[in-house]
């Protein structure tokens, strides 16, 4: 059977959700990149350009609950169809606004586009949940959990070296502009090829369909259930606090590698470019290992203990690394340590969904929702800590306060159990 699910309709639908993961990483790091010419030319600060940023993770985390609740009531297909098309009309508003505006209206422009941007990616993640949940075995849910956050950190890598090139011949604007093009493709083919019911699918074999367990089925499109009672609050609230504060680290090093390299460590902007990929790129390697070690672990000593393992060692380990990357001397072997320690914070992404996905069961895009809403404030709040810090020149401040933040997260694993949905069911 598992030869032919790997070929079947499910890995299709999923390939395409990768594509969507990627772009969508590469969308959310475009202004960033982009800030070292922006800033110059529109005569604004580094914590203006801070607040653009904070602008997505101000609709993005808020509306995480919302888009897993749009997801059931309306389908994945649907949801991320249109959240995809208005992601394009955003990105392309970014390079737009100069045009169309002047003096403080340039800096309400790309915060009002970048607020857009927010709320259109919002359903992606927890909606995806939802989507592995229902196509694909369980025994590969960390593998298609850990591949899909490789497919973003992909995407992410892409981002500096691809936008350095087009802005140093085309311009910031252009570039910005251009790279909106391949995402509206990928909205346009989920919207043609995703069905949300694998039996609904005009291409599916009916070996592939007898393959998908009952447990996979998804949940109901139309009236999701009520939240109270239906998910298990102590290991969600958990989950959702350690996401929170892991993904501080995420934004430390996915959104400022760039500008830390430019301005503290003093590369060229076009060697930066290149060195801020190498990040992203390790955190791709990390999350798709990070999906097969989980798979791996759980089968052999279960899924408590297995689910738990992974995060605790990693966890510690960015602490470490994260100290290293802000003191050691040499700036390549910073890069070194940046780019481990981004690798290393990645290993954890199949822990953390494939844990939701197991405990919330069918609720799983809107536990899904509770758990990307804990990971957007650890930018949410992050990002205005960083941006200050940085603009005065206190990055080695910035990088500590991501060792707590890692080990805070570390911690919390030790009260998670992630066989919810099998203990509710020996319980009953």
């Amino acid at each position: 059977m598992k030869p032919v699910a790997r070929r079947g309709v499910g890995w299709r639908i999923y390939g395409l959700l990768v594509g969507m993961s990627a772009i969508m990483y590469f969308q959310q790091r475009g202004v960033m990149i982009a800030a070292e010419r922006i800033m110059p030319e529109l005569s604004l600060s580094q914590m203006q350009i801070g607040w653009i940023q904070w602008a997505f993770l101000l609709a993005y985390t808020p509306s995480q609950i919302f888009g897993g609740r749009l997801g059931q009531r309306f389908g994945a297909r649907a949801t991320l169809a249109v959240g995809g098309v208005l992601a394009v009309i955003a990105t392309i508003a970014t390079p737009l606004a100069p045009l169309l505006l002047s003096g403080g209206g340039i800096f309400i422009g790309l915060f009002l586009s970048q607020l857009a941007l927010g709320f259109a990616q919002s359903p992606t993640f927890p909606v995806s949940v939802g989507i592995l949940r229902t196509w694909l075995p369980a025994h590969r849910w960390g593998f298609a959990n850990g591949f899909q956050s490789t497919g973003c950190q992909l995407g992410a890598a892409a981002a500096p070296a691809v936008i350095v090139f087009l802005m140093q011949r085309f311009g910031w604007q252009r570039a910005l502009f251009w790279t909106a093009l391949p995402a509206l493709a990928l909205a346009l083919a989920w919207a043609w090829y995703v069905r949300d019911r694998p039996a609904e699918h005009p291409s599916i074999s009916a070996q592939e369909l007898a393959g998908l367990q009952p447990a996979d089925i998804p949940p109901q499109v139309a009236s999701p259930p009520a939240l109270k009672g239906a998910l298990p609050l102590k290991d969600i609230a958990l989950l959702t606090a350690s996401y929170t504060s892991m993904n501080y680290v995420f934004y430390l090093l996915g959104s400022w590698s760039f500008l830390y390299l430019v301005q503290e460590r003093h590369f060229s902007v076009a060697q930066s470019g290149w060195l801020a990929s190498l990040p992203p790129l390790a955190a791709a390697l990390g999350a798709g290992v990070g999906g097969v070690l989980l798979d791996a672990v759980c089968a052999k000593i279960g899924f408590r203990w297995g689910c738990r393992i992974v995060p605790l060692i990693s966890l510690s380990s960015v602490a470490l690394l994260l100290l290293l990357a802000v003191y050691v001397a040499g700036p390549l072997t910073a890069v070194v340590a940046m780019t481990v320690c981004f690798g290393m914070v990645e290993l954890n992404e199949g822990a953390y969904w494939a844990a939701t996905m197991r405990i919330a069961g069918p609720n799983t895009m809107t536990a899904g929702g509770i758990l990307n809403t804990g990971g957007s404030l650890g930018g949410l709040i992050g990002i205005p800590i960083v941006a200050y810090l940085s603009g005065h020149g206190q990055w080695h401040a910035a990088f500590l306060i991501g060792v707590g933040c890692a080990l805070l997260s570390a911690v919390a694993w030790l009260g998670i159990d992630a066989t919810g949905v099998e203990r509710r069911g020996n319980d009953g």
